[in-house]
């Protein structure tokens, strides 16, 4: 990056091979992704003992799980004998143990290696250290978070950082009761475009009167195009007559227990790097999980999450869940006309950012330090290259 010849209201962005080049990707998926706190899973996905998820954390597939207590545990989804992947499935739930299907290595709900064809006549293996390769995991917010890392980061000066950064303290979010809330509509998005596109995209509303009238007809001061979540404590007040965070502004349900006066009729925005966005709102929270697969494709898992009186009795949540479901798809639909310009000879140098951008440059920043200098672009990134087809999707 550099900012060499820009006017001082301009910066540069990255360039244009930070979206495109596999080297690139690939040191983001080992520095970032596999080093830092990664969203996973919401817990109640987790039906009981044995019930599990697979999910991408960077290069590793890893398997989420709940042991014969009931607390989340994380695996990496490798056999320790041959290499062969355990789970197979997306999901799906095991009695007792996770057996591997190729030579039957058998491995407890807390990963330790309990059976093996002819495992007794090998008295020196020791069943913890040749058992399931284990990461850390951590509950918050009704999520489970996995790290990968040896020794994990600081979960309170990372992940609990951002929300104190955003709104001011910690307690500020305890109000929501995110972790007692309940699943009432998921939707899952694929979007063809790199997740720093994506962040980005997030990171301001400079778009937001061009793209999201929707939005803006809710929260008039988002079509001003400056990025109000990132302004400490601020949150975006509702329109005059709006009633409710609607796709017609009509009226939701009521607050959340606990929400503060302050709270209501409100919107707050919090990026948690690197792949989670928090949407906070008086009866619901948006919450979004990015799993970056490659270069040009990020997989965005996106619930909507509400009292579960709401859920519970059937109520119907299509007004709240169309209004940020049609800003995702205008959000991806964006990125996605965005990503085959990155391969672009005319953006081999990036492009600016304008003032009201210009915290998207720190994280820009932020990506660099982690990873080092941007591999010089190669011939297979120069030529890659997507239509402006819009983001495949599907509905749990």
């Amino acid at each position: 990056m550099t900012t060499t010849g820009l006017p001082p209201s301009l910066l540069a962005t990255l360039p244009g091979s930070a979206y495109t080049d596999q080297a690139t990707f690939a040191a983001e998926q080992e520095k970032l992704f596999e080093t830092m706190w990664f969203c996973a899973i919401r817990l109640s996905d987790l039906d009981g003992p044995g019930s599990f998820r697979t999910v991408q954390i960077g290069r590793e597939s890893v398997i989420v799980t709940r042991n014969r207590a009931g607390q989340p545990r994380a695996f990496l989804n490798i056999c320790r004998h041959r290499g062969a992947r355990i789970c197979t499935q997306e999901q799906g739930a095991v009695k007792r143990n996770f057996q591997c299907s190729y030579h039957a290595w058998t491995y407890d709900l807390d990963g330790k290696l309990i059976a093996a064809p002819n495992l007794t006549k090998m008295p020196d293996i020791d069943r913890v250290e040749y058992g399931l390769v284990t990461a850390h995991v951590r509950e918050w917010l009704g999520y489970v978070w996995v790290c990968l890392a040896p020794e994990p980061p600081s979960f309170a000066d990372t992940v609990q950082q951002a929300v104190t950064e955003r709104l001011g303290s910690l307690a500020a979010i305890d109000s929501y009761t995110i972790d007692q809330l309940t699943v009432g509509r998921r939707i899952v998005y694929d979007v063809r475009a790199n997740w720093k596109l994506i962040v980005e995209n997030f990171m301001e509303c400079y778009h937001c009167a061009t793209i999201h009238p929707e939005l803006t007809e809710v929260l008039p001061e988002f079509a001003d195009g400056y990025a109000a979540q990132y302004y400490v404590g601020h949150g975006a007040e509702f329109g005059e007559e709006i009633q409710g965070f609607t796709v017609d502004g009509s009226p939701g349900f009521d607050p959340l227990p606990g929400l503060r006066e302050d709270q209501d009729r409100r919107y707050y925005a919090i990026t948690v790097k690197p792949q989670v966005f928090i949407n906070l709102v008086p009866d619901h929270i948006i919450f979004h999980r990015m799993f970056p697969l490659a270069a040009d494709r990020t997989v965005v898992e996106c619930d909507w999450l509400y009292t579960n009186e709401v859920v519970a009795a059937g109520k119907d949540v299509s007004r709240s869940v169309e209004l940020f479901h049609r800003v995702n798809e205008q959000d991806f639909e964006a990125c996605e006309r965005t990503q085959p310009a990155m391969s672009s000879r005319a953006y081999r140098g990036g492009g600016v950012l304008v003032p009201s951008e210009h915290h998207i440059g720190a994280f820009h920043q932020w990506v660099q330090a982690a990873i080092g200098n941007f591999p010089p672009i190669s011939r297979a990134s120069e030529a890659t290259g997507i239509g402006d087809s819009a983001c495949a999707q599907r509905e749990d």
